[in-house]
């Protein structure tokens, strides 16, 4: 067996530190580290930095998973259309130029995993900080957490937003932040309160798409009944939309709450003698199979007589 030099043994460290060395080459480099003082106190300071790094707790913004995930779709998809890279390539942007000596072009060296390791730790310690400065723009707001949102006496929305501190924000829904907050905050799934509130400020607005589509979600998913019956109230002037038609049946046979159910089939039949297409017919049907609320039996029931539909599914 050969004799490990500092140089190879250094380079092991942090496969040592995280377990990832075969049983011999942990034996290979335990015992150069028996024999090397050096050695010995460099794995000390770099078991101190990984240390740091573990206890590190890093918070990232709600949007920022959306945010890399739609980064991600577009480069693959810039990728499939470009050609395919020259080993001859100049690389003449600094970043270029320190990615490709960190990585060799293709598979991360160690000392340049452990770089990109400390520039994304340096990364989530510090970009929260420059999101809440001014020079952040109007998306600044979207990267904390909404506290509460109420209407207030001159027809603007305050939203309370945590920070390193709390402060207010104001503006109509016309306002982006205001906008993109309540959106935000009709979905936090700590605090059902602040779902009712945002739902019942968004409701008026339910003719924009991007509202419309929080209403269904929380119809389809929120997993307080409050909540979801608030989002029905918005939901009822577009009872024929296609998309709302559908969220609606899928309630009317799902949901656990007999309450919400009484409403769906209210808001779907409301106009009965020209609404009630063969989807809805079939929903009816349905619901006459597994439904357990005799209200709401005798009511399909009734519905089905008078249009002269079957109560059975064939």
């Amino acid at each position: 067996m050969s004799v490990m030099t500092c140089a190879d043994a250094r380079s092991q460290f942090w496969l040592l530190e995280y377990g990832e060395l075969s049983f011999d080459e942990e034996e290979r480099v335990e015992t150069h580290l028996d024999a090397c003082a050096d050695c010995r106190a460099a794995f000390e300071r770099e078991k101190e930095v990984y240390a740091a790094f573990n206890t590190a707790a890093a918070e990232p913004p709600p949007s920022l998973l959306r945010q890399c995930r739609a980064e991600l779709a577009s480069r693959l998809e810039s990728e499939e259309h470009s050609p395919a890279p020259d080993a001859r390539r100049v690389f003449s942007g600094w970043w270029e130029q320190f990615t490709h000596a960190l990585t060799g072009g293709f598979i991360l060296r160690p000392a340049g995993a452990l770089a990109m390791l400390v520039l994304g730790f340096a990364g989530a310690r510090f970009m929260p900080n420059f999101l809440n400065s001014p020079a952040a723009g109007v998306t600044e707001a979207g990267m904390n957490r909404v506290r509460d949102v109420k209407a207030a006496a001159n027809g603007q929305i305050q939203i309370l937003v945590d920070e390193t501190r709390q402060r207010t924000l104001a503006g109509g829904l016309d306002d982006s932040r205001i906008r993109g907050l309540l959106l935000e905050a009709a979905k936090d799934p700590s605090d059902a309160g602040l779902r009712q509130q945002s739902l019942s400020l968004l409701n008026a607005h339910a003719q924009s798409a991007d509202i419309r589509d929080a209403l269904i979600y929380a119809l389809q998913h929120d997993q307080n009944a409050g909540v979801r019956l608030n989002a029905m109230t918005g939901l009822k002037a577009f009872a024929a939309e296609p998309e709302v038609r559908g969220a609606l049946s899928q309630t009317l046979l799902s949901d656990p709450n007999p309450g919400i159910r009484m409403q769906a089939i209210d808001l779907l039949t409301q106009d009965s003698a020209t609404n009630m297409d063969r989807q809805m017919v079939g929903t009816l049907q349905e619901l006459m199979l597994r439904e357990d609320n005799e209200y709401l039996r005798q009511r399909s029931q009734k519905i089905l007589e008078a249009i002269n539909a079957s109560t059975e599914i064939y």
